[in-house]
């Protein structure tokens, strides 16, 4: 009996247990998911917590729910992982071999990596929304929160969904204005980042949203530390900015047990053929994901194509056939931007967004670098697909591979 060990189950990691194991042999082969926790969290539902568009309830769901029959399923932590041994030890001594292994360990935030983040303003007048918790919290802050200077500050990058950050501006924008205090709050955000986003026709075309919605764009600006006392983030070259309330993206890292194993880089993730999606240095080792060290977006959508890629990539492996450099880096992001209204963008490793219609193209229903209620409404649909769909390793309208057609050179 073969064993294909999968070590996460989140999107990553559910998608290719899905995809998996109703073309392997059951007879032959052993699938087994390991992750620490008994809950699925739809994190991109995270962001619409603060603003009471969604609820805890709405965002979390029992993980065993998204399995198949036949794929064994351990809750608990991962204490190492040994790939020259190729196994795997879990946090209560049990020891799992594995003939090959898809690390999707994913990412999380590290607000202890600034130093201050989480001293004295910790969920009083610092919050976060890239956990539950943290959502939940801003949401119970905002009902009661008068007005004031709020910064929406990115630690570093890579972070979770690069896109994040915007959108929460953009609604912070909307809710402000239907809650009457608009004219009281001041909206700053504060990026490491040249521009508002990654790649430049983008960045100059949300930066006009930003300065259309009255929301301040600081660029360039890394962030060294926190002094809560005196309600300021503070630069690595010394630049102040004050805040009242300060939401931030803290350092993004991989699991820790990435660390433990000496696989990572200094944030713990890790290396990875860009198109084959093989750890590199090791033939039995695949990784997708957050957990990767690819310069692609760290996104639902990006897990999806990766995992197009990976299922032809694992059933090439096995039968002993060359894999396929076929991931392109293809990352497809609804942008909410408020008041109804969204925006879509489609890029891959070598081509940044673009206008056009998605996925047919000249048809859509999709505009590709436009505001429009479409896009808005393929945002919020997205959450039942992600549940229904997605998880379950079904088949999309939408190929892996970045397709050009339908979209207009800049």
């Amino acid at each position: 009996m073969k064993k294909l060990l999968i070590l996460g189950g989140g999107t990553a990691g559910t998608m290719m247990a899905n995809k998996l194991a109703p073309v392997l042999d059951k007879n032959e082969w052993q699938i087994t998911v390991v992750d620490q926790e008994e809950t699925h969290y739809y994190q991109p539902g995270f962001l619409f917590i603060p603003f009471g568009i969604y609820t805890r309830e709405d965002v979390i769901k029992p993980r065993h729910d998204f399995f198949p029959s036949g794929v064994e399923v351990i809750i608990s932590p991962i204490e190492v992982i040994e790939p020259d041994a190729n196994r795997v030890k879990l946090s209560n001594g049990r020891v799992l071999n594995y003939d090959y292994l898809i690390i999707a360990t994913g990412s999380h935030i590290e607000p202890e990596e600034t130093e201050g983040l989480k001293d004295g303003g910790w969920r009083e007048n610092i919050f976060d929304f890239y956990t539950l918790d943290g959502a939940v919290a801003l949401s119970n802050y905002l009902k009661y929160w008068k007005g004031g200077k709020m910064v929406v500050n990115i630690v570093e990058m890579p972070i979770k969904c690069p896109v994040a950050p915007l959108e929460f501006v953009f609604l912070a924008d909307w809710w402000f204005t239907e809650q009457g205090i608009r004219d009281k709050v001041e909206i700053e955000y504060v990026t490491p980042l040249p521009g508002a986003f990654t790649k430049p026709i983008a960045s100059r075309f949300l930066g006009q949203f930003l300065e259309k919605k009255n929301i301040k764009l600081t660029p360039e600006f890394s962030t060294g530390r926190v002094d809560s006392g005196r309600n300021k983030i503070i630069s690595w070259d010394e630049k102040e900015i004050d805040y009242d309330l300060l939401v931030t993206i803290p350092t993004n890292m991989g699991s820790e047990v990435i660390a433990r194993s000496g696989l990572g880089d200094d944030l713990n993730f890790i290396p990875t053929d860009p198109h084959t999606l093989m750890a590199k240095g090791y033939d039995n080792i695949f990784v997708i994901g957050d957990a990767t060290d690819l310069p692609s977006s760290k996104a639902g959508s990006v897990a999806h194509f990766e995992a197009e890629v990976l299922f032809e990539n694992f059933l090439r492996k096995i039968e002993g056939r060359e894999l396929l450099p076929k991931f392109d880096g293809h990352a497809n992001c609804f942008i909410e931007s408020g008041f109804g209204k969204g925006i879509l963008i489609d890029f891959n490793y070598d081509v940044e967004p673009l206008p056009g219609k998605f996925p047919l193209p000249g048809v859509g229903p999709f505009s590709l670098l436009q505001e429009t209620r479409m896009n808005h409404w393929g945002k919020m649909m997205f959450r039942w697909v992600y549940w229904n769909l997605l998880l379950k390793g079904a088949e999309l309208p939408i190929e892996a591979e970045m397709n050009m057609a339908g979209k207009m050179r800049a």
